[in-house]
């Protein structure tokens, strides 16, 4: 054993300690690890940096944009929807659907692609069924490689080990020759999986969490019934109200409504881009024809104000509307609602709405008041604000944050700006759904590489506005993720370089071919899955396929056993976050530590390697 085999031994060592300890961020011991091997002269700057240029590092990144932008646009909670109506909320029957479904798309395109896709999905499915997500990303992610076993192209080992063979002259495997080992090592797989996770991955329902003090957007809404209050109105011609400002209309004192928004659309813009111009409701607002204008008010005054104007109720369906339609009415990624608290030392005490200056002054439209449990939602110009009111607010959230800061006057309650994050781009939906499949297809077909075909979604995911500005694509992504994998593929090179992967698989392979094909089959496969553990499960395909061929060869027995061996020990493997990029794209989402996955994924990658070595000779005997 060399000095430089030596040392990357013992820094691997140590950051293994590290992660099992979990007292530093995974992160940080990978950082300071590659740091080491770059100070002892064991790695170059190059190699040591070429982790972070690694296609598999920048399709990560891509990944994490487009699977951010699929949650935006709301197609997430539309599928995981799907997905429910499937499953229930069953928690055990919800962990088969995802794994399963996740396996099935799995077996045609790269596993990261895969999770990638169903990572904000799944996410979306935890929410509505109330499921804590630690229970459901760790399958999702062990699943995406279980699925690769079906087919030729499922994972890159498969084609590694096909290659060999046919180099070596002996038949290839076809598309689905792997289908019968990979069927077995699907359904092994997924009951081990679901067994250890169920055991280990405690996490509270998001029903058993403790109530926020503040309330979200739907909550709002339902609680001061804006659903029953709320119109849109439109303007056709001939209406009296064309062309003029609505101070001049004096609408609430006619009619007692609230105008409280309008909407223009702008047809001369690209269809792709945003096509609709918000403007919040104010005294010089002036309207034109086709305006769509957002009226709260009795009914009964109502349809007495359309009638009068000319105006017409684009929806009056009262009984089936709901909160969520309210909401989706009155907020935008621009325009919003929030709760403000008024102290017992606000100057705004006694004052009438009308004089308290909130839309001159903020230029934000109150909706509501909440007092000692009753909700006032009509005539409000009229009413006095008290101490101790719950304000029900509309206006830009920018104006809303900004409000916020007047902490001697008003409490805003709720965080404006991460609320107007979560808004969805629900009519993006479409558009996010087509450059998805377009990305899974161009994966499929590989005509361009599958990395050029993740970046490219993810750029079109941000020119389209799936996403609303290159910041929010920023904020998908994992950096913590992305650093501990950039990080730890150098160390697989070290292991490389260093000879120390080539003399552990020589000695243990080799050693054991004097006990009978069985033993062999077994050092194979295990010795592979271990080494998978530090070395990426391509290079552990490259590096043990001619070793284990070579072996079955000089035992004059059937190789394929072995290479299937090679392949699927390389491609299982679980028990460590930077193994797979699987595996660290849903460590931040799911909250994982280091041991989560060793206590989860070693138990069940040791048994799924018991149950394949006594199932692959039965199918293809020795």
């Amino acid at each position: 054993m060399n000095i430089d085999m030596f040392l990357t031994l013992i820094i691997l060592l140590l950051a293994s300690i590290m992660f099992v300890s979990g007292k530093i961020r995974s992160d940080l011991v990978a950082i300071c690890a590659l740091s080491l091997l770059v100070i002892l002269n064991i790695l170059n700057t190059g190699e040591a940096l070429a982790g972070f240029a690694s296609s598999v590092v920048i399709m990560m990144i891509g990944l994490f944009v487009v699977g951010g932008a699929i949650f935006q646009t709301g197609l997430a909670k539309i599928v995981s929807g799907k997905l429910l109506n499937l499953a229930g909320t069953n928690e055990t029957r919800l962990l088969i659907t995802i794994m399963l479904s996740t396996s099935f798309v799995g077996a045609f395109i790269s596993n990261t692609g895969t999770i990638a896709v169903m990572l904000p999905i799944v996410v979306s499915l935890a929410n509505q069924a109330q499921v804590s997500t630690r229970r459901l990303l760790m399958p999702l992610a062990f699943s995406g490689s279980l699925g690769g076993m079906l087919t030729l192209i499922g994972s890159p080992p498969n084609m590694v080990v096909s290659e060999t063979l046919e180099k070596a002259g002996f038949k290839d495997i076809s598309f689905f020759g792997f289908a019968p080992t990979g069927v077995i090592c699907l359904v092994a797989g997924t009951l081990l999986i679901i067994f250890f996770s169920k055991i280990v991955l405690k996490g509270k329902s998001k029903g058993s969490s403790k109530k926020k003090k503040e309330r979200s957007l739907d909550e709002l809404a339902e609680q001061y019934s804006l659903a029953q209050n709320l119109y849109r109105m439109q303007l056709g011609e001939g209406s009296p109200m064309l062309e003029k400002s609505l101070k001049e209309l004096s609408l609430a004192s006619l009619y007692h409504v609230h105008i409280n928004e309008v909407r223009r659309r702008q047809s001369h813009k690209n269809p792709f881009f945003k096509t609709i111009n918000q403007e919040m409701a104010g005294p010089e607002t002036r309207l034109h024809i086709n305006d769509i204008i957002y009226v709260s008010g009795h009914f009964e005054e109502i349809e007495r104000f359309a009638r009068h104007q000319k105006l017409t109720i684009i929806s009056d369906d009262i009984v089936e509307k709901d909160s969520a339609a309210a909401i989706e009415q009155l907020t935008t990624t621009e325009i919003g609602i929030a709760e403000i608290l008024i102290p017992s030392n606000s100057r705004h005490i006694n004052q009438l709405v009308k004089h308290s200056g909130f839309r001159e002054n903020y230029n934000v439209n109150i909706l509501g008041i909440q007092r000692k449990g009753t909700y006032l939602l009509n005539e409000l110009k009229e009413e006095k604000i008290r101490s101790g009111d719950a304000i029900l607010i509309q206006g830009e959230w920018k104006h809303i944050a900004r409000l916020s800061l007047e902490h001697e006057d008003v409490v805003v309650v709720g965080q404006p700006a991460q609320e107007a994050a979560n808004i969805p781009l629900k009519h993006k939906a479409p558009i996010a759904a087509l450059i998805m499949v377009l990305m899974i297809v161009g994966m499929i077909i590989n005509i361009i590489p599958a990395v050029v075909c993740v970046m490219i979604a993810a750029i079109m995911m941000v020119v389209t506005g799936c996403l609303p500005n290159m910041e929010s694509a920023y904020k998908t992504v994992n950096w913590e993720s992305i650093v501990l994998i950039g990080a730890m593929i150098p160390m697989s090179t070290a292991i490389e370089k260093t000879g120390a992967a080539a003399l552990l698989s020589e000695k243990l392979v080799i050693g054991l071919g004097g006990y009978g094909p069985l033993v062999l089959l077994a050092g194979v496969y295990f010795a592979t899955s271990m080494m998978t553990l530090f070395v990426s499960n391509t290079a552990c395909a490259v590096l043990f396929a001619p070793i284990a061929l070579s072996a079955a060869v000089a035992l004059d027995v059937n190789p394929l056993p072995f290479m299937l061996a090679v392949s699927i020990g390389a491609s299982m493997c679980f028990a460590v976050p930077f193994s797979t990029p699987p595996n660290a794209l849903v460590m931040g989402v799911g909250k994982y530590k280091f041991m989560d996955y060793v206590k989860v994924g070693l138990p069940a990658q040791i048994l799924l390697g018991v149950v394949m070595v006594i199932a692959i000779p039965l199918i293809y005997p020795f």
